[in-house]
């Protein structure tokens, strides 16, 4: 396999994916019982796929079912420091779920949890306000969710 060529996964690899997405802890006999195939191989398959960085195993929890009732997309503008290092000070912030570096009128989107709105004044004023380079921020608070899905990828 060609180190700079990306590994395209085939389909029985798309149906590995699917199982997993649908029962992360689906044992790898169960897979191989539902696919025709034997544990072996679909030890391998799981084995090639982490090993590329096309798959990860990993476990994900809702936000509203852990307490979060606040969920907001924060843009921010970044003054006198570089967008990446600020990007990683965020990232470092337990209530923060995502940081993307974007282009056009932030250089930074986060995506913030809180439990309530004294806890959002909190992490605004207290942990956000002391990080180096922030020039302004722009929240939107979400109102309604219609799709939150964080295991979504493009068609492989």
């Amino acid at each position: 396999m060609n180190a700079h060529a990306p590994y395209i996964p085939d389909e029985f690899d798309r149906e590995i994916i699917a199982l997993l997405q649908e029962d992360g802890r689906m044992s790898t006999r169960e897979i191989a019982t539902k696919l025709g195939a034997t544990s072996s191989t679909i030890r391998k398959r799981i084995r090639r796929l982490e090993e590329t960085g096309t798959m990860r195993i990993v476990a994900v929890t809702d936000f509203a079912s852990a307490g979060y009732d606040l969920l907001l997309a924060i843009g921010v503008e970044v003054e006198s420091r570089s967008a990446e290092a600020v990007g990683h000070d965020l990232a470092a912030l337990p209530d923060v779920f995502s940081v993307n570096l974007t282009t056009g009128s932030h250089d930074i989107e986060i995506l913030v949890g809180a439990r309530s709105f004294d806890e959002l004044a909190m992490f605004l004023h207290e942990e956000v306000a002391h990080i180096e380079g922030i020039g302004r921020l722009s929240p939107g608070l979400t109102v309604e969710v219609y799709k939150y899905q964080s295991e979504i990828v493009p068609q492989l």
